[in-house]
């Protein structure tokens, strides 16, 4: 669709410019008789066109005249100078007003049209001084601009070079009405087809920084064009569409399109704390955008994607932007923190005097931030009775177990990212603590990921004294370790002592829990068996075929179930013999190491040997271990 444009006048070209005294003469064949002075151009024209079209002219020349005759010695006669430097759009648009004074061919467009109507305004071009005048003129061909989406958005864009007279006569209001308008329309006839920038493929899809939006019909075809104008006149824009019931992950497309057109620093792949700001000539502008930008973006949970976020605070953090802004950006991530990767949260500290690598003390906020919003959701969603009771039910139940689901996301990346940030010599123990006691226990379904990242920080951080190490090991619940993680632990120097103990006392009775279940199973199994046999059925030859094929069975898993307990009688003796390994090593006795933790071994057997003498604590631990197996154990404290 070509532009949208007017012509008037009917007369040819009389209109010439000396470049070398920057004038412009009427070539009618009547001698000038006023100078109106624009900018550095003078225009040597005739007073009575202008006379006849403009109040502000008809003034200014009369009050010149009279000043003139007063001016005046003997015959000498000076030309009438009249002086409009204030005049909107300068002197290329005097050109086209003196044109249209004089009947001269001209053309408006969505480029000059704001600009004639604000000069018109200003020399009050009005209806009293001839049938359609330009004000009247300008006018209408605004509203043929007004219909067509590319027209409007060029004389929105023109608007800024006036934008104080524009505003004055509501232009910029008109034309950004007009494009959210259209914006959130899907007629084609409305928006006056096709487009500028996205007529070739509107729905292509828009790959930045690894983040994929796909674009869909009449949806995101405006990104480009509105990405053009300038801050203060997009901001107006935003502001207009989102009071309107457009959908709100499209104005936030919108918006991170335009500040990746905007923010040179937004697309850097490498976010590294030394960039040289001083090689871009508007920080302030791209710091001042960006606050613009974050404040701008709807405040609906999931609109933007949290690795956009992150490289938005990433570069706030760059840009030195405000608290408000940092703050912002650092509430929004933490409401969706669950959606986060860890080399999204790995942040580079920017600031000068820091001591650690990373931004701790900003995962910290994002992660209190996650932690807040998650019991607010859990007090939400939970039903109270009027005993002041959570009523139980099935639903419950269901909401309950998807809202274990981002605590238990957020828990493991915590965990990997203590484990990338450990190994920092000056990550200070009590940061290292508060990170990872933030997230609950209840969030961490086995214990793995806790104890790698303590096993990178002890071994980055050997001068930790022993209550230090205590300190550490009580994050972990040694019950929550897998048995690869428990077997590392078990041979692992740099651990306490007692934790050490600990991880291999719960392990050696996870295994007699386990062996104590499977003899329970197979004595019911041949309970039951012995129960079926002496059963009467009757003879035939189904039923023998189905015995003999139950006996081969029964066979079958009494092998499968003794060597299960073989192997597991295998690894309580590999326990035992690592224990025994400690206590030798640390040169102490039994009684004391379970003095050391609490531990009190109650049995029915008596505690010396038939001749009466006292026994050892080996031998009473290994008789110990006997007496457990034949289910003789009565409590473990």
């Amino acid at each position: 669709m070509a532009m949208a444009c007017m012509k008037l006048g009917s007369k040819s070209e009389v209109f010439h410019l000396d470049q070398d005294e920057k004038t412009w003469t009427c070539s009618s064949g009547l001698p000038s008789d006023v100078t109106i002075e624009v900018g550095d151009i003078s225009f040597h024209l005739h007073k009575f066109p202008l006379l006849s079209r403009s109040k502000t002219l008809e003034n200014l020349i009369g009050d010149s005249s009279d000043d003139e005759k007063k001016m005046n010695f003997g015959d000498e006669k000076r030309s009438c100078v009249v002086k409009l430097h204030d005049l909107p759009g300068g002197p290329k648009i005097f050109l086209l007003v003196a044109k249209f004074c004089y009947g001269v061919k001209l053309q408006l467009n969505s480029n000059n049209v704001v600009h004639l109507r604000c000069a018109s305004e200003y020399l009050q071009m009005t209806e009293e001084y001839g049938d359609e005048n330009l004000i009247s003129q300008t006018e209408n061909f605004l509203n043929e601009v007004f219909d067509n989406w590319n027209d409007t958005l060029k004389a929105l864009e023109s608007c800024e070079e006036v934008v104080e007279y524009a505003e004055d006569l509501q232009i910029v209001s008109r034309c950004i009405d007009s494009l959210a308008l259209k914006a959130c329309s899907s007629d084609k006839d409305l928006l006056g087809w096709p487009v500028s920038s996205m007529r070739e493929n509107p729905f292509a899809t828009v790959i930045w920084n690894g983040i994929q939006t796909s674009s869909s019909p009449n949806q995101d075809w405006w990104y480009e064009d509105v990405s053009g104008l300038k801050l203060p006149l997009y901001r107006r824009f935003i502001l207009a569409i989102e009071s309107t019931s457009l959908d709100q992950e499209r104005i936030a497309g919108s918006l991170m399109f335009y500040a990746k057109k905007h923010l040179p620093l937004l697309g850097r792949q490498s976010m590294i704390p030394n960039v040289n700001l001083s090689s871009f000539d508007s920080y302030l502008d791209q710091k001042t955008l960006l606050e613009e930008i974050v404040d701008l973006l709807p405040s609906q949970k999931g609109v933007v994607p949290t690795k956009l976020l992150l490289r938005l605070l990433k570069t706030a953090m760059i840009l030195h932007c405000s608290p408000l802004c940092l703050e912002n950006l650092e509430r929004r991530v933490g409401l969706q923190m669950d959606q986060a990767s860890i080399e999204d949260i790995l942040i580079p500290n920017m600031g000068y005097s820091s001591e650690t690598l990373y931004e701790i003390d900003c995962v910290q906020r994002m992660l209190d931030h996650f932690m807040v919003a998650d019991r607010d959701r859990d007090q939400d969603g939970s039903e109270i009775t009027d005993s002041g009771c959570l009523e139980d039910n099935d639903d419950d139940l269901i909401r309950n177990s998807h809202s274990l689901t981002p605590v238990t996301m957020v828990a493991n990346l915590i965990d990997n990212y203590l484990a990338e940030v450990a190994s920092d010599v000056n990550l200070k123990l009590e940061k290292f603590q508060s990170l990872a006691a933030t997230v609950p226990d209840f969030a961490r379904s086995i214990d793995d990921g806790m104890y790698r990242a303590i096993d990178i920080y002890l071994k980055a951080h050997p001068w930790l004294t022993d209550s230090d190490r205590e300190l550490l090991c009580r994050l972990m619940d040694c019950q929550k370790l897998s048995l690869e993680a428990s077997t590392h632990a078990a041979q692992n120097e740099r651990l306490p002592l007692r934790f050490i103990v600990q991880v291999l006392f719960f392990e050696q009775l996870r295994l007699r829990t386990s062996v104590a279940g499977c003899l329970y199973v197979s004595d019911n199994y041949n309970s039951q068996t012995h129960l079926s046999s002496s059963m009467v059925l009757p003879e035939s030859e189904s039923v023998h075929l189905l015995t003999t094929g139950g006996s081969d069975r029964r066979v079958v898993a009494v092998d499968d179930m003794r060597g299960r307990v073989s192997e597991l009688e295998k690894e309580c003796l590999s326990m035992k013999k690592e224990i025994d390994k400690i206590v030798k090593s640390k040169g102490i006795n039994w009684n004391s190491l379970c003095k050391m933790f609490g531990v009190s071994l109650r049995l029915k057997s008596k505690s010396r040997d038939r001749g009466g003498k006292n026994v050892s604590p080996a031998s009473r631990i290994k008789e110990n271990n006997q007496n457990e197996e034949n289910g003789e154990l009565n409590r473990v404290e």
